[in-house]
């Protein structure tokens, strides 16, 4: 696993073509708890897996034990709190005092793609003893979605977090900021622009950092970077930089997780960021959101560095 600390740019303190099919391409008041359910546990792979499918994402197993909370008034905008089981009682915990994760899922900004094929990862990160408020923001296709939209649901989202949950026992002194793929993008913003208030690090999966290279390419997400900002970098280039983490000054202790393998987000959007980032041989796009993969050990070990328990 290759592996780079240092930036001119940032400190570090802390530490395909057109996809197959569509399948392949990710490619405040409470509601009543989720009660969609299939089984309590992941099965374990005897081997971590790499490179694996989006398909085989969607396909995991979980049991849907999280809390849905608007933190806005339209029906896109709320998040799930995902809390750690007491495994002696199998219910929630409800100590005070726990760490948060907000997660931003991906899915090329296209509200083709929701929250619900991330469930499985929340529900993982949340059996490792965090709490996970993962976040449904308006897309490309939903009114008031796209640039900035997008993003100003997230910190609306962030905001009533650090409002509301310590009345569920989380710790929003100690808040780690993560998103994947096109969710990694605006988790990487988000962390940029919130100052202080318990974010103690922003970690991108596979996220995209710089927005005119990437709208240059041909794969179906990065076609869908143009209607993500509502035109071509040539007609809007300053938005385009506005959009662009690696041309913001970023939260002090951000790092990049990349796979090798991605065919969707191409290695070198965190290896020419001028952030931190690690690389993980083999990994491919959605192994980052797949709890028996090598990337997604590798998300915990650097989340449990930044956020230990």
């Amino acid at each position: 696993m290759q592996q780079r600390w240092l930036s001119a740019k940032t400190p570090f303190s802390l530490l395909h073509s057109t996809l197959l099919s569509a399948l392949l391409l990710l490619g405040g008041c409470a509601i009543p708890v989720v009660k969609k359910s299939t089984t309590l546990s992941l099965p374990t792979a005897a081997t971590p897996l790499n490179n694996v499918s989006y398909s085989s994402v969607i396909a995991l197993p979980y049991e849907d034990r999280s809390i849905k909370l608007a933190y806005n008034s339209t029906p896109l905008q709320f998040g799930q709190l995902y809390l750690p089981v007491d495994k002696a009682t199998n219910s929630l915990k409800s100590a005070a005092g726990i760490p948060l994760v907000i997660f931003i899922h991906g899915g090329c900004w296209l509200n083709a793609y929701d929250i619900s094929h991330s469930n499985a990862f929340s529900q993982a990160i949340s059996a490792e003893g965090y709490a996970v408020w993962s976040l449904e923001y308006r897309r490309t296709g939903d009114e008031g979605g796209g640039w900035p939209g997008s993003l100003t649901d997230i910190k609306q989202g962030i905001a009533f977090a650090q409002a509301s949950l310590p009345q569920y026992g989380v710790d929003t002194s100690r808040i780690v900021i993560s998103g994947h793929s096109a969710g990694g993008q605006l988790a990487l913003l988000a962390g940029s622009q919130i100052k202080g208030a318990g974010i103690v690090g922003v970690i991108g999966l596979a996220a995209i950092t710089d927005m005119p290279t990437y709208a240059s390419g041909s794969n179906s997400c990065q076609s869908a970077t143009a209607q993500f900002m509502g035109g071509a970098y040539s007609d809007l280039a300053q938005q385009y930089q506005q959009a662009s983490p690696n041309q913001q000054l970023m939260h002090p202790a951000t790092l990049l997780l990349q796979g090798s393998n991605d065919n969707i987000v191409p290695p070198s959007q965190a290896s020419q960021s001028g952030i931190p980032y690690k690389m993980v041989e083999n990994a491919g796009h959605f192994d980052w959101i797949h709890p028996q993969t090598t990337a997604y050990k590798q998300f915990v070990i650097s989340l449990q560095e930044l956020l230990p328990l």
